[in-house]
């Protein structure tokens, strides 16, 4: 003799909060008169694992603009990378994108 239970009712919980995915934080080098140009592109290659030649075009831009976005990810991983940057004695700050 075998037994059939009914199912039972799930109640869903009412979420309140916002669980869309958050934006992803940016890490941005600024431009320095200290550190030399072939050492920035050795950094980004090192830290980052970036080709020569898109280190050369961020480390460019970071020279010519004063600034380059250099990473981005959660805000765990944005704070890693702006302190390894910090460092090897780069100027670098993480800034939330839009």
């Amino acid at each position: 003799m075998s037994t059939t239970l009914s199912p039972q009712k799930v109640h869903e919980p009412e979420v309140t909060e916002d669980v869309r995915p958050d934006h992803p934080w940016l890490v941005v080098v600024w431009n320095d008169p200290i550190n030399l140009m072939s050492y920035v592109t050795w950094v980004f290659q090192k830290l980052f694992g970036y080709s020569l030649e898109k280190a050369t075009r961020l480390m460019l831009e970071v020279h010519h603009q004063g600034r380059s976005i250099v990473s981005s990810g959660s805000r765990e991983k944005a704070e890693l990378d702006c302190f390894r940057l910090h460092a090897h004695g780069l100027w670098a700050t993480l800034t939330k994108s839009e």
